[in-house]
C-alpha cells in the first residue's frame, strides 16, 4: 500500500512539473535588451566563469539572487532607437549570472556574444521577448 501511495505522489509531482513548464513556455515576457562585455566578477558566481551564453537580470527579476542559474530563451522582436531591422533570426538560451542594477523592469543585459547572435550590435538596445526555460532533471 505504501508503495502505491509513493508512486502516486511521484506521478502527481511529475505531472505538476510538466504542467508548470507548459504554462511557462506559453507566456513570453516582452522587454528590452542591451549588452555588456565584462563578465567577471558576477553577482551570482564571483570569479567563476560561466561561459558567454549569459545575461544579467534587472533587479526585479534578479530578486536578491533567486534568478541565479535560471535559464531563459531570448528572441529579438525589433529595434528601439531607429536602427532598421536589427534582428537576426533565432533565439538563444541564456543563463542568469549577474545583476544589472541600472536595468529597468523587463530588461536583460546580454553578453555581447548573445546580443550579436540575435541582433546587430550597432543597435545597442533592442526589443525582445524572453521565456523561462525549464529543464527537468
Amino acid at each position: 500500500m505504501c508503495g502505491l501511495i509513493a508512486e502516486t505522489i511521484r506521478v502527481i509531482v511529475f505531472v505538476a512539473i510538466i504542467a508548470s513548464s507548459l504554462i511557462s513556455m506559453a507566456s513570453a515576457r516582452d522587454g528590452t535588451a542591451t549588452f555588456y562585455t565584462e563578465y567577471l566578477p558576477s553577482a551570482c558566481y564571483g570569479y567563476e566563469g560561466q561561459g558567454t551564453l549569459i545575461a544579467a537580470a534587472n533587479p526585479r527579476l534578479y530578486n536578491n539572487g533567486a534568478a541565479c542559474g535560471r535559464t531563459y530563451k531570448v528572441r529579438c522582436t525589433g529595434g528601439t532607437n531607429g536602427t532598421p531591422n536589427p534582428c537576426r533570426n533565432g533565439e538563444v538560451t541564456v543563463k542568469i549570472v549577474d545583476l544589472c542594477p541600472g536595468c529597468g523592469n523587463y530588461q536583460l543585459d546580454l553578453s555581447k556574444q548573445v546580443f550579436s547572435r540575435i541582433a546587430n550590435p550597432d543597435a545597442g538596445r533592442i526589443r525582445i521577448d524572453y521565456t523561462r526555460f525549464w529543464t527537468i532533471v
